[in-house]
């Protein structure tokens, strides 16, 4: 299983979040188990934390060239119409950056939870995540179950 879309949303936390498919695909293929090896091994915390940790810096990256872009962009139009289509591109930019702001701080505290091997099991009910949903998200912290559970909780009270 390798990371298949262009922009991934958190629906844990709420955030979305833009990453390149190209670098993870040629870093980080999927993990393959061996046969009757311990979950959460040294091995599979190794592969997970480097792929939090190629997340981290290029959420980084796009936030440093944001702050670049927008810099350079600082343009004052005369016209209002420019001035409001120029201020609701940088609004829409600023939340985008405050996002992945959010998945940074996320990341931090996966990577907590590898160095302290209380990573890929279940906040809520204690049991295994999976290799399969921590490959298609690495922050995950509810197994499938206490995620539907959740998810149908959710919908419940919205309505």
């Amino acid at each position: 299983m390798f990371f298949w879309y262009q922009v991934a949303f958190d629906f844990e936390s709420g955030v979305g979040f833009k990453m390149s498919v190209d670098l993870l695909h040629k870093q980080f293929p999927a993990y393959v188990a061996k046969k009757g090896e311990e979950y959460m091994n040294a091995r599979q915390r190794t592969h997970f934390r480097k792929i939090l940790e190629a997340l981290k810096a290029e959420l980084g990256q796009d936030i440093d060239r944001t702050v670049h872009t927008m810099q350079d962009e600082a343009t004052v139009f005369a016209d209002p119409n420019d001035r409001a289509s120029q201020e609701s591109d940088m609004a829409l930019e600023l939340r985008n950056r405050d996002r992945e702001r959010k998945l940074i701080k996320k990341i931090d505290e996966t990577i907590a939870k590898i160095n302290g091997e209380d990573y890929g099991y279940c906040e809520s009910c204690g049991v295994e995540i999976g290799l399969k949903r921590l490959e298609a998200r690495p922050t995950a912290t509810l197994c499938i179950d206490c995620k539907t559970l959740d998810e149908l909780r959710e919908r419940q009270v919205a309505k």
